[in-house]
Formats: structure tokens, C-alpha cells, sequence
């Protein structure tokens, strides 16, 4: 008998490991996007400071456009965040279904598949989103010129 349950964990152990490998590419991809939020929004602070002390009409106005960009973006990167942190949440959810089920002998396929199926969503989300921010920052490359403060 406990050889036969040794041998059943170690089944289920063999299935989680690939919604385990997903959780460390969502990490991953966590740790880039979270060094982009904090790049962008350093780069925010800077020209914060400086549409403060800038007295030229024209650098003014340049500056007031890349930080309206610049906040548009910490906005896209943060709703791409939250659904990659949402993602990694329903696959954590997977394992516990999959643990779960082995240990009480309950059968939840349905909720195993509806839960992954949302976490497989939430990540396509998270990335669109992403490449949005991405191009943004493309488009808006030129505008982070720097210029002398006057």
C-alpha cells in the first residue's frame, strides 16, 4: 500500500514539474519587466526635475510630452506586471489542484484545465501588453534627447 502511494506522488510530482518550469519563465520575465518599471521610472524622476527648473518654452514642452509618455508607460508595464503576477497565481493554483486532488482522490480535471486555460490567458495579456510598452518606448526614443537645463 505505501508503495503504491509513493509510487502515485511520484506521479503527480512528474506532472507539476511542467507547470513549474512555466512559474520560472513567469519569473523571469517578472524580473525583466520589473527592472523596465524601475528604469522608466528613474527616467520619470529626472525629467520631473526638470520641466520643475526649465525656463525655455520649447524644452518645457518637450520634457511635459516624454513624461506624459513616460507615465503611460509605468501604466502599461504595471497592468502587464499584475497580469503575469495574476498568471503565476492560477498556475500555483494548478499544482495545489493537481497535489489536492491526488491526496483526497478527487477528480478536478475540469477545475485543473479552467484554471491553466486562465493562467495561459493572463500571460498572453501580460505579453501584449508588454510589446505595447515596448513600442511605446520605440516610438518615444527619440524624445529622451538630452539637452542642457535652462
Amino acid at each position: 500500500m505505501m508503495a503504491a502511494s509513493i509510487s502515485d506522488l511520484a506521479q503527480v510530482i512528474q506532472i507539476v514539474v511542467a507547470p513549474v518550469f512555466m512559474l520560472t519563465g513567469i519569473a523571469g520575465f517578472l524580473n525583466v519587466m520589473s527592472g523596465r518599471l524601475g528604469r522608466i521610472v528613474d527616467r520619470a524622476r529626472i525629467i520631473e526635475r526638470r520641466v520643475a527648473i526649465l525656463k525655455n518654452p520649447e524644452k518645457l514642452k518637450i520634457s511635459q510630452v516624454e513624461l506624459k509618455y513616460l507615465w503611460r508607460r509605468i501604466k502599461i508595464i504595471n497592468r502587464s506586471i499584475g497580469m503575469c503576477t495574476a498568471s503565476a497565481l492560477f498556475v500555483c493554483a494548478v499544482v495545489c489542484c493537481l497535489f489536492i486532488g491526488e491526496f483526497l482522490l478527487m477528480d478536478l480535471t475540469k477545475a485543473v484545465v479552467i484554471l491553466f486555460v486562465i493562467a495561459l490567458l493572463l500571460l498572453i495579456v501580460a505579453l501584449v501588453s508588454f510589446l505595447k510598452e515596448v513600442q511605446l518606448a520605440t516610438r518615444t526614443l527619440q524624445m529622451g534627447k538630452e539637452f542642457d537645463d535652462e
